[in-house]
């Protein structure tokens, strides 16, 4: 009687192990997701495909702040992370996302980048 193909994908019917006929391609491969917290400046630099590069900023402690009353942009100091409406767990542990509410010497500025995938922080002031 033949053995229940309960383990197909894992062994041959004769017990040996099964040989992957390929390794992962660039573009299979995955990595963490980077969570930017506020600390000193840090990017994490990605190979992929095509020759490409990718920056995902690990910690920062400044951010480009737009002005809309003047029309400037000015670099400022992150003081702390208010909120992040993104998620709570991210609130708890200060990660910095898009839509992050952060203080900074020039008030209170809500984050418009992507920093784990663009490698800048830009923001914009709130005005209250």
């Amino acid at each position: 009687m033949v053995k229940a193909l309960e383990n197909i994908r894992k062994r041959k019917r004769t017990g040996g192990l099964i040989k992957h006929t390929r390794s992962r391609r660039s573009d299979e491969k995955d990595t963490f997701s980077v969570d930017t917290l506020l600390g000193d400046h840090s990017v994490r630099i990605k190979s992929s495909r095509g020759g490409n590069i990718k920056v995902s900023l690990v910690s920062d402690n400044s951010v480009n702040v737009i002005d809309k009353s003047t029309n400037t942009i000015k670099k400022t100091s992150i003081n702390r992370v208010l909120k992040n409406p993104s998620n709570r767990d991210y609130e708890r542990r200060r990660v910095i996302t898009r839509g992050a509410i952060l203080d900074t010497e020039l008030g209170k500025v809500r984050v418009l980048s992507r920093p784990g995938q663009t490698g800048i922080i830009d923001g914009i002031l709130i005005n209250e």
